[in-house]
C-alpha cells in the first residue's frame, strides 16, 4: 500500500543515494583547462595563468554581490598584482557575452572578464545543473596550477579572504 510514509521513505532513500552527485570535488586537486571567452573575440586559457595566484570569479553580471566581490579584486589586483596575483571574472547569466562590456565599464573592472555558457561552468565547478548554487562561485587556485578552494554551490562568505597572497 503506498502511503505518505512510504513516499517519504522513498524521497529521503532517493536523496541519500543521489547527495554525492552534488558534493563539490576534493580539494587540492589540479585546475582543469578552462577558456576565458573575452569580449574582443580572443580568449585566455587558464593554464596561461601558471605561476600566479588565480582567483577564478563565476559571477552574474546583475548579481549585486558579484559587483561588490569585482571591485574588491580590483582593488586587490591594484595592490598584489605586480605580486603574481591574477583575478579572473567569468560572467554566465542570460545574455553575459552583451552585457560584460558595460559591466567593466560601469564597475571599473581592471582584470579580464568573460564569459561562458553556463552548464560550461556548471560542469568546470563539478555541480550539477540541477543543484542550486549561487553566485558568485569563486575558486582559489595556487601557482603550481591547484584549486586549493571553491565556493560551496549555496555559498561562504569568507571566500574573499586572501588565501595565498604570502604563499612562498
Amino acid at each position: 500500500m503506498l502511503t505518505l510514509r512510504s513516499i517519504s521513505l522513498a524521497a529521503a532513500a532517493a536523496v541519500i543515494t543521489i547527495a554525492p552527485a552534488f558534493a563539490l570535488p576534493p580539494v587540492p586537486r589540479p585546475a582543469p583547462e578552462f577558456a576565458v571567452q573575452l569580449p574582443d573575440g580572443s580568449q585566455t586559457l587558464l593554464s596561461s595563468l601558471k605561476g600566479k595566484v588565480v582567483c577564478l570569479m563565476f559571477v552574474h553580471t546583475t548579481c549585486p554581490h558579484c559587483q561588490h566581490a569585482t571591485q574588491v579584486m580590483s582593488k586587490l589586483y591594484g595592490e598584489y598584482g605586480s605580486k603574481g596575483f591574477q583575478p579572473v571574472a567569468v560572467a554566465f547569466n542570460t545574455m553575459a557575452k552583451m552585457l560584460v562590456p558595460d559591466f567593466v565599464r560601469n564597475f571599473q573592472i581592471n582584470f579580464p572578464v568573460g564569459y561562458a555558457e553556463s552548464d560550461t561552468v556548471m560542469s568546470y565547478l563539478g555541480l550539477s545543473m540541477m543543484e542550486r548554487s549561487v553566485v558568485p562561485q569563486i575558486v582559489w587556485i595556487d601557482k603550481k596550477g591547484m584549486i586549493r578552494s571553491q565556493t560551496p554551490a549555496m555559498g561562504d562568505e569568507k571566500m574573499l579572504g586572501e588565501p595565498f597572497w604570502r604563499e612562498e
